[in-house]
């Protein structure tokens, strides 16, 4: 089941375990929530860059997340690699942004570029344990 955007806003008002900081009701979708980016950076054309998330996310043991590149950066020809989130991560994404364009992309801090997906994960009983736990800005491969 994917959670709407009512039930997201409720259980980050809760005080429960799902945290998405800083949250901004501007980028709550009916489905969704959009995650900006950290930082300015320029997408070279053909390059996979890595960019930070402006959020600090925490998924309970009874969330997953996909993400999504927001269709208006996917026309401009951004695509995102990698795309999903275990229950129990916590910390800043780092998002894989390829431009396949031929030209430059300029994207701005606080950028909508994707979309998070936020999906019930049954009787699960484990958390992300991995190496990017805690991660703040851009974390490379390890």
């Amino acid at each position: 089941m994917i959670l709407s955007g009512r039930v997201i806003q409720e259980r980050l008002l809760s005080g429960g375990d799902l945290v998405i900081r800083p949250y901004a009701e501007t980028c709550q979708q009916p489905a969704s929530y959009d995650l900006r980016i950290g930082e300015n950076v320029i997408l070279p054309s053909r390059t996979c860059t890595l960019v930070p998330s402006l959020e600090w996310v925490e998924l309970p043991t009874d969330l997953a997340a996909t993400l999504r590149c927001r269709s208006s950066f996917a026309r401009r020809g951004v695509l995102l690699g990698g795309g999903f989130v275990d229950p129990g991560f916590r910390g800043q994404l780092t998002l894989c942004l390829t431009n396949m364009s031929p030209d430059p992309i300029a994207l701005h801090k606080e950028d909508r570029v994707i979309q998070m997906i936020l999906h019930m994960v049954g009787m699960n009983d484990r958390l992300y344990e991995g190496r990017y736990q805690d991660s703040c800005g851009v974390v490379p491969s390890r």
